[in-house]
């Protein structure tokens, strides 16, 4: 999940395909953003019976990997449809805020993810998504700057090592080296989601002033 919703996208070469067609909705990049909504489930069922650590790692490094693909292969081959524009940020709020809200219910056992990091990584999301809206339908341009981008990195990283906590650190020698890594990742990626949130919302405030 290394995008952030907005990112401008550029329109598919005209050339590229014949006149008068238009990528379909069902086309390869989208059948593989539903496919990491079924990954999104294998996840949270792994996450809440508890420890396939290793597993659901797996998975969640494989829901990452189809979203660069998704996005490469649209991209390349003029596959870019407003329902894939839709769909594929859906889809990585569903599966970075599910997968904080599942690994909450673990905090006993190590995971590390407290309910305010949740509320805090979907809350900024929801707001920033309406704020997008908002702008939008003014004709403004409120697409993605580097923050969100990294934002959504970070949170990827704090996930995986959230698991692999549960995984390898949580009552073993190694504990106390796994959780300060554990904690660095968690906190790094919640102070850069607050900030990339603070940064939206000043961008929010020029473009309305500006009318």
């Amino acid at each position: 999940m290394t995008t952030e919703p907005g990112n401008p996208v550029p329109r598919p070469d005209s050339a590229s395909r014949p006149a008068g067609k238009f990528p379909s909705a069902l086309n390869l990049p989208n059948l593989i953003t539903l496919s990491r909504l079924l990954l999104a489930i294998v996840l949270f069922a792994l996450i809440d019976f508890g420890g396939h650590w290793v597993a659901a790692t797996a998975v969640f490094l494989v829901a990452a990997a189809t979203d660069f693909l998704d996005g490469m292969i649209a991209r390349k081959y003029g596959l870019v449809t407003k329902v894939g524009r839709i769909l594929d940020p859906f889809v990585d709020k569903v599966i970075i805020g599910g997968a904080f809200l599942f690994l909450a219910m673990h905090r006993d056992n190590g995971s590390g993810v407290n309910a305010w990091m949740v509320i805090t990584v979907i809350g900024r999301e929801m707001f920033v998504t309406s704020l997008r809206s908002v702008l939008e339908q003014e004709g403004k341009d409120f697409s993605a700057v580097m923050s969100g981008k990294i934002k959504m990195t970070l949170q990827c990283a704090a996930v995986v090592g959230s698991l692999l906590f549960l995984a390898f650190g949580h009552g073993t020698a190694n504990e106390v080296s796994f959780g300060y890594i554990r904690d660095g990742l968690l906190w790094a990626a919640v102070l850069v989601t607050v900030y990339s949130g603070y940064e939206y919302v000043i961008r929010a405030i020029h473009l309305f002033r500006a009318g």
